[in-house]
Order: structure tokens, then sequence, then C-alpha cells
């Protein structure tokens, strides 16, 4: 099937191959440097092209505190549970609400449940020491947890990377505590 001629040839043409992409990452690293190898006057100071002067507006906490927007509790009584069933989409691909776990634990009753209490569930460290921290999913913990789950709690297993806007938490949470 196979003769030495054809054997040479297909491992020529690999060689010859990985010899070009070797030659042409060459060129192109001389071409185009990006980083410090020494010469071409790095480590000089540079003169800026131009500078945009910008006044200082004042008033840095009352306008953090006028993008922050309004605080979760007086969103979370305005929250809308059918908005957070919606929301709950993005939960359902490891969390469930029929008492089973998943991925992650289930989330029936979860508002006020104590935290890492899902018997026969596999918590992380992290998540059984944060147990000691709160010990109770309160809707101000859940709010917090929401917003950035690994910043939140050191070591947890989630993945998820959190829900940005307080709206969505606040009816995330309204469509949890109606869940039995």
């Amino acid at each position: 099937m196979f003769d030495t001629m054809t054997i040479t040839k297909a491992a020529g043409a690999l060689i010859g191959s990985l010899l070009f992409l070797l030659l042409m990452t060459w060129a192109a690293s001389g071409i185009y440097h990006i980083g410090t190898s020494g010469g071409h006057g790095e480590g000089e100071e540079h003169a800026q092209a131009y500078t945009i002067a910008v006044e200082d507006a004042g008033g840095g906490d009352e306008a953090a505190a006028a993008e922050e927007g309004p605080d979760f509790a007086t969103v979370m009584a305005s929250a809308d549970a059918a908005a957070g069933e919606k929301v709950f989409g993005k939960c359902k691909a490891c969390h469930k609400l029929d008492g089973a776990d998943g991925t992650g634990p289930h989330l029936n009753g979860v508002v006020d449940r104590a935290v890492a209490s899902v018997s026969g569930f596999g918590y992380s460290d992290g998540m059984k020491a944060h147990a000691a921290e709160a010990p109770n999913w309160t809707p101000e913990a859940l709010e917090h947890f929401l917003l950035n789950p690994k910043a939140a709690v050191k070591g947890t297993k989630m993945a998820f990377a959190g829900l940005p806007k307080v709206q969505d938490r606040a009816n995330l949470i309204a469509y949890l505590q109606s869940q039995p």
C-alpha cells in the first residue's frame, strides 16, 4: 500500500510545512514586534502627542450614589415574581425547583433557608465556611451573593458570573420566595 517513496514524500511535505511555519514566524516577529527586547529607544520617555483637560466635577460620593441607583430594599418592595421566573431561566442549567439536585442544589424554599443545608449535596469548602459567616439565605444575603458569587463566597464551585442589575436580582428573589 505505502512504499518507501510515498512515506518519504509525506515526511518531506510535513517537515517542509513546519520549516515554512517556523521561518514565517521569525519573519513576522521581526516585522511586527510586540514587547521589549532592547533597542529602538525602549525605556526612553516619549512625549505625549496631546492632552485633554478634564475638569473635576466634584461630589464624587453623590455621583457614585446616583449611578448606583436605588437601594435593594426599595427595589425588592416592587419586585415582580413573574419577571423573576424569566430571570430564573439563567439558573435552570444547574438548579431545579422540583426538590431534586442538579449540578447545584435545588432552590425550593431557599429564601430564609440555612446556607449549605441541603442534605446529600456536596458543597464546596468555601460554601461551608460561608455558612458560619452568614447562616441563612436572607433576601439581602441572596442579593449580595447573586451580584457576584465568586466574590461573595471565596472557593464556591458556582461558575455563574452573577446578575449585574439590581432589578433582576430582586425579581429572582421574589420568584424564589414564591416557590414552596
